[in-house]
C-alpha cells in the first residue's frame, strides 16, 4: 500500500515538473516574441498570434499568472518530493530531496524549456496562449491582488508602469534592423530602404552637380555654337544664362524646343520665349524636404545657391531618386567612372569624385562631415594646395596625389590598410 502511495506521489511530482516547464517556457516564449512580426501575424488574423498579442497588452497580468502558476507547482513539487524522500530515507531524505529536486527543476523545468522557448518563441508562445488566457480568467482575483500590490510598490520607486514606449524605433535602430535583415530582405530592397532613411541626413549640397561641371546654354555665344550644343546634349533640361551661371535667365526643356523648330530658324529670341523661370534651392536643404518641394511645385531641376546667393551647382529629381534606387541610367557610365582599380589593390580616383560615392562603391568610411570631394578632403587635411605630389595617411587610408593642375588635384591614388594609431602625413 505504501509503495502504491509513493508511486502516486512520484507520478504527481512528474506532472508538476512538466507544469513548471510549461510556465517557464511560456514566460520566455512570450517575452521573446518579435513584436513587429507579431503585429504582422495579428493583421493576418493568425489565431495564436491574436491570443498572444491580447495577453501582451497587459504584461503585468501575464507575468502574474505565469509566476503564480510556476511558484505554486514548484512549491507543491518540493513538498511532495520531501514527503517521498523522508519515507524512503528518513531524516536524510530532506537533504536528498532538496538537492535532487533543485537539480531536476533546474535542468528539466528551467534551463531546457527556457532555452527551447528562446530559440523558437512562436512555437511555444502561441500554443501556450490557449492555456494561459483561460487560466488568467480562472485565477483573475488572485492575479489582480498580486498586481495591485506589485504596481503600488513600483510606483513608490518612481516607475511608470504605463510607459510603453520601449518598442518605438528610432531612425538609427530602424537602420540597424534593416541591416540585420540579411537573407530575409533582398539586398536591393535593403539598399533602397537605407536610402530612404538617409534622405533626411543628406543635403542637396552632397549630391548636386558642381558648378564647374554644369552644362548650359550661354546666350553670349554665337547662335551656331548654341545650335551645335543643343544637337549633341544628352540632357533634357539645360540652364540658360548670359556669360556666367550666376546670370541665369531660365531653364530650357528640350521638349519645348520643338515649338522653336515649328517657327523656323532657331534664334536666341525664340529660345527665350520657351524657357521657364529658374528655381533656386538653398544648399543646406535636406533631400527629404527637397523631394517634397519638387513634388509639390511640379519641378524636376533646381539651381543650388549658397548663403550669398551664388549658384553652387544644380540638382535634379533624378539625382534624389538615385539616392534611393541607385543609378537610373547606364548611359555613358563607363566614360564617367571616377574609380579605377589597380593590380596592387589601390584605386585611381578622380579628384572631383564625391566622397559619399567612393564610400558606397568601395564600402569605405572616409570622413564626410567636411569637404564633399576627394580633392577637398586632401586640401583641407593638408591645409594648403600642394605644389608637388605628396603622400599622406588619413586613418587607415593612404592617399597619394598623382596629378595637380589649375589649383586642383585631378587624380589621387587611394589604398586601404589597417587602422593607424593616429592620423599622420
Amino acid at each position: 500500500m505504501e509503495d502504491a502511495s509513493i508511486s502516486l506521489l512520484l507520478g504527481i511530482l512528474c506532472c508538476l515538473i512538466l507544469c513548471s516547464a510549461f510556465f517557464s517556457s511560456s514566460e520566455t516564449g512570450m517575452m521573446s516574441l518579435n513584436r513587429y512580426r507579431l503585429k504582422h501575424l495579428v493583421k493576418k488574423k493568425h489565431p495564436g498570434a491574436r491570443r498572444a498579442s491580447k495577453l501582451l497588452e497587459r504584461p503585468d497580468r501575464l507575468i502574474g499568472v505565469i509566476l503564480i502558476g510556476n511558484n505554486f507547482v514548484n512549491i507543491l513539487a518540493s513538498a511532495i518530493a520531501t514527503i517521498v524522500a523522508v519515507r524512503l530515507w528518513g531524516d536524510a531524505g530532506v537533504v536528498i530531496a532538496t538537492a535532487g529536486l533543485t537539480l531536476v527543476i533546474l535542468i528539466f523545468a528551467e534551463v531546457s524549456p527556457k532555452t527551447l522557448a528562446a530559440l523558437h518563441p512562436e512555437k511555444i508562445a502561441f500554443p501556450a496562449a490557449y492555456i494561459l488566457r483561460p487560466l488568467l480568467t480562472l485565477i483573475y482575483p488572485l492575479v489582480w491582488a498580486v498586481n495591485g500590490i506589485t504596481n503600488g510598490f513600483l510606483r513608490l520607486l518612481g516607475i511608470n508602469i504605463n510607459d510603453d514606449n520601449n518598442h518605438n524605433l528610432s531612425t538609427e535602430e530602424l537602420r540597424t534592423l534593416v541591416n540585420e535583415a540579411g537573407a530575409l530582405l533582398p539586398h536591393r530592397n535593403q539598399s533602397m530602404l537605407l536610402g530612404v532613411l538617409e534622405l533626411s541626413e543628406v543635403t542637396v549640397n552632397d549630391i548636386m552637380v558642381p558648378r564647374n561641371e554644369v552644362i548650359g546654354i550661354d546666350l553670349d555665344e554665337e547662335i551656331d555654337q548654341i545650335i551645335q550644343q543643343l544637337s549633341i546634349t544628352p540632357h533634357t533640361r539645360l540652364p540658360v544664362y548670359r556669360g556666367e551661371l550666376n546670370k541665369v535667365v531660365g531653364i530650357l526643356h528640350m521638349r519645348n524646343l520643338a515649338q522653336v523648330f515649328h517657327q523656323g530658324t532657331i534664334s536666341k529670341a525664340a529660345i527665350l520665349q520657351v524657357i521657364t523661370e529658374p528655381y533656386f534651392i538653398p544648399e543646406s536643404t535636406p533631400l527629404q524636404t527637397q523631394l517634397l518641394h519638387f513634388q509639390k511645385q511640379g519641378r524636376r531641376m533646381g539651381l543650388v545657391v549658397d548663403e550669398y546667393g551664388d549658384i553652387e551647382g544644380i540638382v535634379t529629381l533624378e539625382d534624389i531618386l538615385e539616392e534611393i534606387v541607385g543609378e537610373l541610367s547606364n548611359d555613358n557610365k563607363e566614360d564617367n567612372q571616377d574609380i579605377h582599380p589597380q593590380e596592387d589593390g589601390s584605386y585611381f580616383v578622380d579628384g572631383s569624385a564625391y566622397i559619399r560615392d567612393v564610400n558606397k562603391a568601395l564600402e569605405w568610411d572616409l570622413p564626410t562631415d567636411g569637404p564633399k570631394t576627394i580633392n577637398g578632403l586632401v586640401t583641407e587635411t593638408l591645409e594648403s594646395i600642394p605644389d608637388a605630389n605628396v603622400c599622406m595617411r588619413l586613418g587607415r587610408y593612404q592617399l597619394e596625389t598623382l596629378q595637380i593642375s589649375d589649383n586642383l588635384i585631378k587624380t589621387i591614388r587611394v589604398s586601404c590598410g589597417p587602422e593607424a594609431q593616429e592620423d599622420d602625413f
